[in-house]
């Protein structure tokens, strides 16, 4: 779903439903990023916009200490109290702009479906950063497409779209082009040994989980709500009209990126102050 700026808090007024339908993360994600950075107890770790922590639980069970942010208040809450049985776990409820961290800090920053929302100058700048030398930087989001199976079903949600939200119903499958742009954007902060990968999967939803989806993202909760429950009405009745079932081809891209070792930073530095 597209982003809108300013809208970045609106999760916080359903973070039951976001921690109910928003979905995790495949396995053969965090085995990737464990290929690329071992993480053990010796290591620090930051979550950048942990939401309700739908991709943290494989993260903590390597047994690191793990620091969280999340802007939102109540997801914030809810998160602490999640993983409370985790002593190493902690959180902070500030704007990643505002978190105020030393230099050098983490052997692993990962964000899921939560980068997008920071200004790419400030958040790849803080990034590198905060990294340790040799440190990996890990950023991946979810990726729902439309029913491949059912075409009736986005034909009649394309007429829905432009009543309530007119150009804003995607018509593009998340691509390996996409993932790739993303990932090329670490290079210019001096980030090296970039790399991305892509993985599928399928979900399945009733009217009422699907409706329930879409009130977590943060262009349907902007709707005023009388509107927003006509328009979920409509959506509810054509998935009840096809069969009662819904399935979204969901893309998950990861893109990796790894901060030098010092030395090589410190090479770097000489030879452009030698230009």
């Amino acid at each position: 779903m597209s982003k809108i700026k300013g809208l970045e808090t609106t999760f916080n007024s359903e973070y039951l439903k976001y921690d109910r339908y928003r979905p995790t993360y495949v396995k053969e994600l965090y085995d990737d990023i464990f290929a690329t950075k071992e993480i053990n107890q010796s290591c620090n770790v930051l979550e950048v916009g942990i939401g309700t922590g739908q991709a943290t639980l494989p993260i903590l069970e390597t047994g690191c200490n793990l620091t969280a942010i999340e802007l939102g208040d109540q997801l914030a809450k809810f998160s602490k109290d999640k993983f409370s049985n985790y002593e190493h776990f902690n959180i902070k409820n500030v704007a990643f702009q505002d978190f105020d961290c030393p230099s050098d800090s983490f052997d692993l920053i990962f964000s899921a479906t939560a980068f997008h929302w920071i200004p790419e100058e400030i958040g790849y700048t803080k990034v590198f950063d905060m990294l340790k030398s040799g440190g990996v930087f890990a950023r991946f989001a979810n990726h729902p497409y439309k029913d491949k199976k059912r075409p009736n079903i986005h034909i009649q949600f394309q007429k829905i779209y432009e009543k309530y939200m007119p150009n804003s119903l995607g018509v593009d499958e998340y691509s390996d082009e996409n993932a790739k742009y993303i990932s090329n954007i670490a290079s210019k902060y001096g980030f090296e040994d970039l790399g991305y990968r892509l993985y599928h999967r399928t979900r399945d939803f009733t009217a009422d989980e699907y409706t329930s989806l879409l009130g977590t993202y943060s262009d349907h909760i902007a709707i005023e709500e009388a509107t927003r429950m006509k328009f979920f009405d409509e959506i509810r009745e054509v998935i009840n009209n096809n069969g009662g079932i819904i399935t979204i081809y969901d893309t998950i891209d990861l893109q990796l990126a790894r901060k030098p070792l010092l030395k090589r930073i410190m090479n770097r530095k000489r030879i452009h102050s030698s230009l």
